[in-house]
């Protein structure tokens, strides 16, 4: 059976509409997605960021009475909000295909350094023997198949296979999935603390930890201001290069003597800034690693 999808190009303000409106039309589906993989920065706590420009998609099994289903659409958009023109909306016809099978082949094991393994729970891991780690993808950002996230992972698989990792605290600083706290779990060390400013990627990384047999006294999940005081042997911070800048001095302070840093979420062009502000804070820098075009920085403090 084809299916019918109608889809608009709108604006963070106006998403939430014509969600319901779609929704209120029958939708089977409803999907959001960025229109010009444009990054979404810090969001204030408590919020779900849309991009400036989202494509809301609705999927409908109905075929019969599209020009209907538009007109009562407008309408109600024009009664909700008078004088705003409702976004465009386009329509096709869409051949029957298995959604969810789809979706989830876009989704495969991925290796992270000589041991570590990234799998959706719906596959067997290629390597019983190997650190798996199962993850699939969710509204918290970090599944591994984002540059920067790789360069994180593989930093902490190579701390792991060079007996750095064993029996150390970390701290991930903007946690997202929890992936690079569970990583590192998972690859030796004892214990980790994970902050971030959004309450879905607390909640994320709680659930990803149980799916993975994490022990509840092994991560701590916090919000920033409500970290404990003190330092650690592994720091990792995979945000964006405007606030990894602005914390310079607060990441840095959590990185204890002959602690190991690492830093992700920057582009190539911003990463002497980057460099640059934690160097002053006193830790030795080394040469960036470089992946499409997304950068790590690690650096490491004096004992």
């Amino acid at each position: 059976m084809p299916w019918l999808q109608l889809k608009a190009h709108v604006a963070p303000e106006q998403a939430e509409l014509l969600e319901e409106l779609l929704l209120n039309e029958g939708a089977t589906a409803i999907g959001l997605q960025d229109a010009h993989d444009d990054p979404v920065f810090e969001p204030e706590r408590g919020t779900t960021p849309l991009w400036q420009d989202t494509i809301l998609t609705g999927l409908y099994d109905d075929l019969e009475e599209i020009d209907t289903m538009l007109g009562r659409i407008h309408a109600a958009w024009a009664e909700q909000i008078p004088g705003e023109p409702c976004p465009e909306i386009e329509y096709e016809l869409l051949a029957d295909r298995d959604w969810e099978r789809e979706w989830m082949d876009d989704f495969t094991p991925l290796q992270m350094g000589e041991r570590l393994w990234i799998v959706p729970s719906w596959h067997t891991p290629p390597e019983p023997g190997a650190v798996n780690l199962i993850l699939d993808p969710g509204l918290a950002f970090g599944t591994g198949t984002h540059p920067t996230t790789a360069l994180c992972l593989e930093w902490l698989d190579d701390l792991a296979v060079n007996g750095e990792l064993a029996d150390k605290k970390v701290l991930d600083v903007g946690c997202g999935s929890g992936i690079l706290a569970i990583a590192a779990l998972k690859l030796g060390a004892v214990s980790a603390d994970a902050t971030d400013i959004d309450p879905q990627a607390l909640q994320a990384s709680r659930e990803n930890a149980e799916r993975n047999a994490i022990e509840t006294q092994q991560l701590s999940l916090y919000y920033p201001e409500q970290l404990p005081a003190g330092t650690y042997p592994v720091v990792t911070a995979n945000i964006l290069a405007g606030p990894l800048v602005q914390l310079a001095a607060t990441i840095a302070g959590y990185v204890a003597p002959g602690g190991r840093l690492a830093l992700s979420g920057i582009l190539a062009n911003q990463a002497d800034e980057v460099l640059e502000a934690y160097q002053t804070q006193g830790l030795v820098m080394q040469a960036p690693v470089q992946r499409e075009g997304w950068v790590r920085l690690t650096g490491t403090r004096a004992r």
